[in-house]
């Protein structure tokens, strides 16, 4: 099993209505050295001009970037290079990232490496530290949080460390 945080930036609340800006992912191990980065043109026309200015990107450099099913095959290669058994993702929001990367992966290649499932950190934290109300991020992280997804996975990659070195959740990084 190997663990791989993403992070989504995108123009929009929602896939399918609004479209993927950028996305990093990085694998977890204690050196976090193998990550990917992928940005994919528009798939609608709608946007919210402040969900974009997020990713620190225009429209019209939006407009620009790659294939999505191209960028979708690659990181899907990516992924298969780098796992070790069944690929899970973890990240800050999977309601919101998980949510892109499966509405991506299905719609472009009809499959989702990742599978059904997801990991939420907050949830692992708030479970290791047996507060429902838990906040981590100001604890965990040490890569600022800066909009670009890469940064922000391995930030949020750093905070799994964290659980598993700090606060012994049982984490096998393969």
């Amino acid at each position: 099993m190997s663990y791989f945080v993403v992070d989504v930036e995108a123009d929009g609340p929602v896939p399918g209505l609004y479209s993927m800006v950028c996305f990093g992912a990085v694998k977890v191990t204690p050196q976090l050295d193998k990550t990917f980065y992928g940005k994919t043109k528009p798939i609608v026309s709608a946007y919210v001009p402040d969900a974009l200015k997020v990713s620190g990107f225009s429209r019209e450099e939006h407009l620009t970037f790659d294939d999505p099913e191209e960028v979708m095959q690659k990181f899907e290669e990516w992924i298969k290079e780098n796992s070790v058994g069944q690929a899970i993702l973890i990240s800050d929001n999977n309601g919101f990232d998980a949510m892109f990367m499966s509405y991506y992966f299905h719609a472009y290649l009809g499959r989702n490496p990742f599978g059904w499932s997801s990991r939420r950190i907050g949830d692992l934290y708030c479970g290791a530290v047996k507060d429902s109300r838990a906040q981590w991020k100001h604890k965990l992280r040490k890569t600022k949080h800066d909009h670009h997804p890469v940064n922000d996975a391995k930030g949020n990659a750093e905070a799994v460390l964290a659980l598993r070195d700090d606060l012994g959740i049982k984490f096998k990084f393969e």
